[in-house]
């Protein structure tokens, strides 16, 4: 209880911080098809989103509603044999798992766990279902999964990724168990049902 009632503390001191001021986002807006992650990925919102300034890789970029710690919607667009999913911030002090020629889509769901676990620093992850599915016109694979972050908030998420050419394209959503994940996920899931190569 003690455990519930710290997260909701947490929770609500995280909404009473200003919001960053939008000049630093960028605005996705709602029916207009958009090429992400520096690839030929492209996707049509269904609503306004705010591309969060700032790539965690060369391949990826992160999109938000109301704050990267309320939903982040992040895109991998086209990650190369041999590559990590985000760029290392040391590749010997903190190398992170890497995307490999030998990959299989029931890998995947494990490489996204090893990069939050390196590059969140976080303890606690689980997936909980995975199951095959199509994206982008291929074979690919969904998961969920849940972690709690430094700030103690557990998290949901829901990604769905496919390899194609040799590269991996992947969409993964995560936000607060607790009220943010439901209210956008549908949003979500029309979005990746408009992805394109």
């Amino acid at each position: 209880m003690t455990r519930i009632w710290a997260a909701l503390l947490a929770l609500v001191a995280m909404l009473a911080l200003p919001v960053a001021p939008a000049s630093g986002h960028k605005l996705r807006a709602k029916g207009e098809a958009v090429t992400v992650a520096d690839s030929g990925l492209t996707v049509t919102p269904g609503r306004d989103w705010n591309r969060v300034s700032g790539k965690p890789g060369k391949n990826a970029e992160t999109w938000t509603l109301d704050g990267g710690q309320l939903n982040d919607l992040t895109f991998f667009g086209g990650i190369e044999p041999g590559k990590p999913l985000v760029k290392e911030r040391h590749k010997k002090k903190d190398p992170l798992p890497k995307f490999g020629k030998a990959t299989l889509l029931v890998e995947l769901p494990e490489l996204l766990e090893g990069t939050y676990r390196a590059y969140k620093k976080i303890g606690a992850f689980q997936t909980l279902s995975t199951a095959p599915t199509k994206f982008l016109g291929q074979d690919g694979v969904a998961f969920t999964y849940e972690y709690t972050d430094e700030d103690q908030i557990t998290r949901k998420g829901e990604a769905v990724a496919a390899i194609v050419g040799g590269k991996l394209y992947m969409v993964s959503f995560d936000a607060p168990r607790l009220h943010y994940f439901d209210r956008a996920i549908g949003d979500v899931r029309a979005l990746v049902a408009t992805a394109r190569l």
